[in-house]
């Protein structure tokens, strides 16, 4: 029995360990920031890891143009690149730092 104990130490201060280092990546996910643009650079979004709309850049050009309809899809293409970029990325690096597991309550 001892030696399960032993193990079950380990474990737990194994898991502590890797709780701790995805917060540490958590935390800093969430202040990077990820740009995408739409339309030729006519309108920029600008996220950040907690995807949130930080700065939404939109040409002079589109605004004259007056197409409400265009400058809609063009912000929705920009801000949704933008999210997706976030994802991928917070994906790619949770997965370096867990191994790929699924660790429900973590992240």
């Amino acid at each position: 029995m001892k030696g399960m104990q032993g193990g079950m130490q380990q474990f737990i201060k194994q898991a502590n360990h890797l709780q701790a280092k995805v917060q540490k990546l958590q935390e800093e996910l969430a202040v990077r920031e990820y740009e995408a643009s739409s339309g030729g650079n006519a309108v920029v979004a600008k996220v950040n890891g907690n995807h949130e709309i930080v700065s939404l850049k939109i040409s002079d050009e589109v605004m004259k143009s007056g197409d409400a309809e265009m400058l809609q899809d063009l912000i929705l293409t920009a801000v949704n690149e933008a999210v997706k970029s976030a994802k991928k990325t917070s994906e790619t690096e949770m997965n370096k730092v867990t191994g790929g597991m699924s660790l429900p309550g973590l992240f």
